[in-house]
């Protein structure tokens, strides 16, 4: 009876089908040789194996080390833990056939995801991705566009009323030569349009087939909150995402929030400037390697940085910076450069640069589900996604280490009891 109980529907029935026709056919006094059963199961492919092949298969794809497929937020769009941001690839300085040759390296290694913003390099990033996707002609279920909406470093035009959302995806969707974008990402909330104007504007966005689905970046929590209650209490399609600064000093919206954020209403996080949005950097080879507190004002023509600002975010970002919880100006840049310092010998330990310690952090954080990272060249790029093999050896020794010498770790300011205020 023990054996019957371990066998499946289908081998009870072929079983007892088998005892009858012995009996039937041969009047055999001798009893049925009963099958074999076995009990264990056979060997499952894990997971992960099962989703790297389905990614690669029939195709010249190769997967790099440590690189993952996740879900956006909790919508079921599928990108790479590495994403392409193009504000460095197509910002400037790297000719056409330089950025072509860094966008197929990506998609090759397995990036899936290429970011836009026209804040950083204006409408030319999207044109150059666009010449580009068109001549390689790759499967358009084989990678994700984003692009960004609010205002234009060479234009006046700005904000994120009706009528501004609708004119920027349709000029987008033209420069991109694309039938639709997958995410459009809303770049910075406006204070002077009606939240309800704005998720309306993106809901009809998507209704009309030109976006898949739509995100935030550099919201605050209460706004991206604000815009969630917009969208339930109108029935509109929620966001997905917020992309927001992280890195070793800007830590507090990245580490307090956004996993709230996501349990709660499923916005997930895309992180930018892992490397410190150019204030880490080292010189080149033949100069001193030693790390560098660049001013941000300095960014947008430095030679060694993955990432270029443009003039309008230059004179917010203490603004903004101070709104994230990123380092201020109570900090001195001694400081920094004194926890850069022990940062950089813990790196040198590990048999890594600055750099790819500063992306391995970032990748550690399970919040994190895409890390846009910046390429001047291919193996730049190459340089930043093999960081991903350093993720398993950032155990919990040396995590405590890098926590001793930032002195930065966040922590949520204790709740006071309102009967204590009386």
């Amino acid at each position: 009876m023990s054996q019957m109980m371990l066998c499946t529907l289908g081998d009870s029935v072929a079983l007892y089908n088998n005892i009858n026709n012995n009996d039937t056919n041969n009047n055999s006094t001798e009893s049925p040789q009963l099958p074999t059963i076995y009990r264990c199961r056979a060997p499952i492919a894990s997971i992960e194996f099962m989703e790297e092949l389905s990614e690669t298969g029939g195709s010249s794809r190769q997967l790099t080390p440590g690189l993952r497929y996740r879900n956006l937020g909790k919508s079921g769009l599928r990108v790479s833990n590495i994403g392409l941001g193009a504000w460095a690839t197509f910002g400037g300085g790297v000719t056409e056939s330089e950025a072509e040759a860094i966008v197929e390296a990506a998609y090759y290694a397995g990036i899936n995801l290429f970011d836009l913003s026209e804040a950083h390099s204006g409408p030319r990033a999207e044109i150059e991705l666009g010449q580009i996707l068109k001549r390689k002609a790759w499967k358009r279920t084989s990678y994700v566009v984003t692009t960004k909406v609010y205002f234009n470093s060479k234009s006046e035009e700005r904000g994120l009323s009706r009528k501004h959302i609708i004119e920027s995806v349709k000029a987008s969707l033209q420069r991109l030569q694309l039938d639709y974008i997958d995410v459009v990402i809303l770049h910075k909330c406006d204070p002077m349009c009606p939240t309800e104007e704005t998720v309306r504007a993106m809901n009809h966005v998507i209704s009309q087939g030109w976006a898949m689905y739509w995100g935030t970046a550099k919201w605050t929590p209460v706004e991206i909150m604000e815009a969630y209650s917009n969208c339930r209490q109108f029935n509109c399609i929620t966001p997905i995402i917020e992309q927001a600064e992280y890195h070793m000093f800007c830590r507090e919206k990245a580490e307090l929030y956004m996993a709230e954020l996501y349990n709660k209403i499923g916005v997930g996080l895309v992180a930018w400037s892992p490397i410190s949005m150019g204030l880490v950097t080292t010189k080149s080879s033949t100069e001193d390697s030693s790390a560098q507190i660049l001013s941000r004002s300095a960014l947008k023509h430095n030679k060694y940085t993955s990432f270029s600002w443009s003039e309008d975010e230059t004179q917010t970002s203490n603004k903004d910076s101070t709104k994230e919880g990123c380092c201020g100006k109570e900090k001195s840049n001694m400081g920094q450069a004194e926890r850069l310092r022990l940062v950089e010998a813990i790196a040198e330990r590990l048999g890594c640069s600055l750099t790819q310690l500063s992306i391995a952090w970032a990748s550690k954080n399970d919040s994190v589900q895409c890390l846009l990272l910046g390429a001047t060249a291919v193996q730049h790029l190459y340089h930043c996604i093999h960081s991903l093999q350093l993720v398993p050896k950032l155990n919990p020794g040396v995590m405590s280490e890098l926590e001793k010498a930032l002195e930065n770790k966040p922590a949520r300011a204790p709740m006071v009891s309102t009967l204590a205020l009386r």
